[in-house]
């Protein structure tokens, strides 16, 4: 396993990586579900353990696709809050150079600051959620 820097890291996130929030209701509760992902070609793995080995959290697994012309594919995951905040936000924060990560980024930052005060739990915050995710990946 390879000791990788931080540069780098952030070099396969502006390329790789994705902020992704999932809103779930199914009516009676409301859950909000975040996720950093990086995937990569299974080819890679050895990569993706280096860098669930520089975060020192998350999961890596196995991702098949039955698409033609797609290649099989491994994918690195963080979705505890504890981790995106602790470890993930801090490693990237001011540091991402593609426009669209960094946007997608800003606004999971803003998404997961309401999620911590559990503004997701009434009604205005939900809404505001709702709202900032659909800027997500556009």
């Amino acid at each position: 396993m390879q000791n990788l820097s931080r540069d780098y890291i952030i070099g396969l996130i502006d390329g790789e990586g994705s902020f992704t929030v999932f809103l779930r209701d199914d009516g009676k509760y409301r859950r909000v579900e975040m996720h950093f992902f990086l995937k990569m070609q299974e080819e890679e793995l050895p990569l993706l353990r280096s860098v669930k080995s520089f975060f020192g959290c998350g999961y890596i697994s196995f991702q098949k696709d039955k698409r033609r012309n797609h290649r099989n594919c491994y994918r690195y995951e963080v979705g505890s809050i504890k981790d995106l905040k602790e470890k993930v936000v801090p490693v990237c924060k001011g540091r991402l150079q593609s426009k669209k990560r960094k946007k997608d980024f800003e606004i999971f930052c803003r998404i997961l600051e309401k999620v911590e005060r559990k503004e997701h739990l009434t009604e205005k915050g939900w809404n505001e959620i709702l709202k900032l995710k659909g800027y997500l990946h556009k």
